[in-house]
């Protein structure tokens, strides 16, 4: 009986981890290789350089200022994603009918392809020309057509990355805290309601938000290392047949023209840069798992 479900267990998981080693751990080990060596043009370099690529990163102004970026979007979008999933999950859930038709139109979004929808943000909505939905409301007001991705003061480009994203996450988010939800006992509120809470903000406060803690704190982590991984939107949306303009480029983007850009592919700091951000990345979660007291009981 144990042989047969050992292995009945490595026919369903073993070509799931063969795909896991070649298409995921193969390549982060390849990449971390890389980055200690002097990689122009090849994957099989022979020049050892040692921790070159990384000083030249740290010290690249470029590579840093696209890290700022990233902090300006991070400020927008995790603070607005969590309050508006945690938003709808409320609403969805307290609805007596059709719940199950709302989840599913505000999920739906979130199996888009991130390139359709950059592309449908950038040619419809904030075109920045006359025919475009966004200046289309604002011509009903008498207001003058704006170039929204093309305008950096004010930095009008924040609205359309923001509002992509947004429309593209929100609905995974909202599953997530719509299940957490469904998960608190409702001897809980009754108990509070007969201790004298009020209906609506104490019982959120004092009932609701405290059982949300973990899935809160996982919502938070979760939109905190995409927003490190902001990649599709950023490039399809922002940039055009004249290239990427640096005031809104992001850790990944910078990367990718590092290592495959027009000047010639330099695989070594490439791979160097990805190598810092995947710390920077795993350094933030953990702290922030430290500081919210992920996994620890309530």
């Amino acid at each position: 009986m144990k042989k047969r479900d050992a292995r009945a267990f490595w026919l369903f998981v073993g070509p799931f981890l063969l795909g896991l080693a070649v298409f995921a751990y193969l390549p982060i080990g390849w990449s971390a290789y890389l980055s200690f060596f002097d990689a122009r043009n090849t994957v099989t370099p022979t020049e050892f350089v040692g921790l070159d690529n990384y000083g030249h990163m740290l010290t690249d102004e470029p590579f840093l200022s696209s890290l700022g970026t990233f902090s300006v979007f991070a400020v927008f979008i995790v603070p607005l994603t969590f309050v508006l999933s945690l938003a709808l999950a409320l609403g969805v859930n307290r609805l007596r009918f059709a719940q199950a038709f709302f989840r599913s139109v505000f999920f739906l979004p979130f199996a888009c392809s991130y390139v359709v929808a950059s592309l449908i943000w950038k040619t419809s909505l904030f075109s920045g020309v006359r025919y475009g939905l966004a200046n289309t409301v604002l011509g009903w007001f008498g207001a003058d057509p704006v170039a929204w991705t093309g305008t950096v003061d004010p930095p009008l480009y924040w609205i359309v990355l923001v509002t992509a994203r947004l429309w593209l996450q929100l609905g995974f988010y909202m599953i997530l805290f719509i299940a957490a939800l469904q998960r608190i006992p409702a001897q809980l509120y009754e108990a509070a309601s007969l201790d004298g809470a009020k209906p609506g903000w104490q019982l959120f406060r004092y009932i609701t938000l405290p059982q949300l803690r973990a899935t809160a704190v996982a919502v938070l982590l979760l939109n905190l290392i995409n927003a490190y991984q902001a990649f599709d939107e950023f490039y399809n949306i922002m940039g055009d047949a004249r290239g990427y303009p640096p005031f809104a480029r992001p850790p990944l983007v910078y990367l990718y023209y590092t290592s495959l850009g027009s000047g010639g592919q330099d695989l070594g700091r490439g791979s160097a840069g990805a190598v810092i951000l995947a710390l920077i990345i795993a350094l933030v979660t953990v702290l922030q798992g430290r500081v919210l007291r992920f996994g620890r009981a309530s």
